[in-house]
């Protein structure tokens, strides 16, 4: 009995998370869309069209070299004959250009489109409707995408089994939550801390309770995650403002200033945003293996009480800490490896690199989601410590029914 209502909260509970995100999706694509509003954007004189083609063969390469004082770059241009394969123009044959900057003279064969690939194509038309040019902007990727994802859906099946269908459905969550909710919300403008912080409560919640039920382990954990989280972001906010970040360091934030939109951006809130997002699942990973843990011991020795409870949680919590810190920095040092060498390359001093906008805000956002991390830990602990207090080897073994 007790199973099947914890089994009924839980179901409730993500059912009502889906039925706001389908809420607010219906009242946001119900608005002019941003992808019209682009459209608008676009000189009438000038018809483009997108579509899908493959390769029939290769026609030719034109190369231009491009001199400088470090030596000389490769700018090619691939001419190739493809055929459409999707749209009003399906079957259609036509010469496109795919231009690519391989990377020294003899560079990356490995760029080149060859015979049977498929790609995507922006046609330009003239006023009879004539297509007038053709110029691959992308190899199609999507398949192989798709393909991935459907390995990892049948492996986490495979090894999880029901715990593995509940983690897919929470994945499928997060991705609707980011998408529906937290995306077009940025897109206009809202302050981007409170709707990430909003989000991350949405998604941590229903990933924990998919994943281990109603229960006390679920809010503990949800509680030391959203502690965590928050506490990141207003580390970093607090730093930030200090080091006078402008959020616009990478080449995709300076991008946004030149969208058609014309929204005004918080970018300085946008970067503390990426913060919480990045620490979140590290933080919910930290919170809930904790959580479980304590629960565990509570349950083998319930004659624990909350201040020794809560030591062996911090005891539990410091192996984490070391790993789970070190996983997270590694994450963001990986993702700017490119601008480590690019550094290295021009022998560019600490000091300098240091007080360079990108690369202090990369710091910023690795140390405040370290720390966020960290801070989980006691929060998790003191929290699992409260809750599990009165629990009895009977009650422990009830509430783990539905874990």
């Amino acid at each position: 009995m007790t199973v099947r209502i914890y089994a009924l909260k839980s179901f409730v509970f993500v059912l009502i998370i889906l039925i706001v995100i389908i809420s607010y999706s219906i009242t946001v694509f119900g608005e002019e869309s941003l992808q019209e509003e682009y459209i608008d954007e676009i000189p009438e004189e000038v018809t483009v069209v997108n579509a899908r083609g493959k390769v029939i063969r290769n026609l030719d390469m034109r190369k231009d070299i491009i001199e400088y004082s470090g030596g000389s770059i490769e700018d090619s241009v691939q001419r190739l004959e493809v055929r459409i394969t999707s749209g009003e123009f399906k079957n259609t044959v036509v010469e496109a250009e795919y231009p690519l900057s391989l990377d020294f003279v003899g560079g990356q064969n490995n760029a080149l489109l060859r015979p049977g690939d498929e790609v995507l194509l922006t046609l330009e038309l003239d006023d009879a409707g004539n297509i007038v040019s053709a110029v691959i902007y992308n190899p199609a990727r999507d398949k192989s995408v798709l393909l991935l994802v459907s390995v990892f859906a049948i492996v986490i099946l495979s090894v999880g089994k029901m715990k593995g269908l509940k983690t897919l459905v929470a994945l499928i969550i997060t991705v609707l939550a980011i998408y529906f909710i937290l995306l077009p919300l940025l897109l206009k403008g809202r302050d981007p801390m409170l709707i990430t912080v909003f989000a991350s409560v949405l998604i941590t919640s229903a990933t924990l309770l998919l994943v281990s039920g109603f229960n006390k382990k679920t809010l503990a954990a949800v509680l030391g995650t959203t502690g965590g989280v928050v506490a990141a972001g207003v580390i970093a906010k607090i730093i930030g403002s200090m080091a006078k970040l402008t959020g616009l360091g990478t080449e995709e934030s300076q991008m946004l200033l030149y969208i058609p939109q014309d929204i005004k951006f918080n970018y300085r809130g946008l970067l503390f945003s990426g913060i919480i997002l990045g620490a979140l699942g590290a933080c919910m990973d930290v919170g809930m293996s904790l959580s479980s843990a304590m629960f565990e011991i509570k349950e083998q020795n319930p004659e624990l009480n909350r201040i020794q409870l809560f030591q062996s949680g911090m005891n539990i919590g410091r192996d984490m800490m070391g790993t789970m810190a070190n996983t997270l920095i590694l994450a963001y040092v990986g993702g700017c490896l490119p601008l480590f060498l690019l550094f290295g390359a021009y022998n560019m001093p600490l000091a300098e690199i240091i007080n360079q906008d990108g690369f202090a805000g990369e710091i910023i956002r690795s140390m405040a989601g370290s720390i966020g991390l960290i801070l989980t830990i006691p929060l998790t602990a003191m929290v699992s410590s409260f809750l599990y207090e009165h629990i009895t080897a009977r009650t422990a073994i009830d509430s783990a029914d539905d874990y």
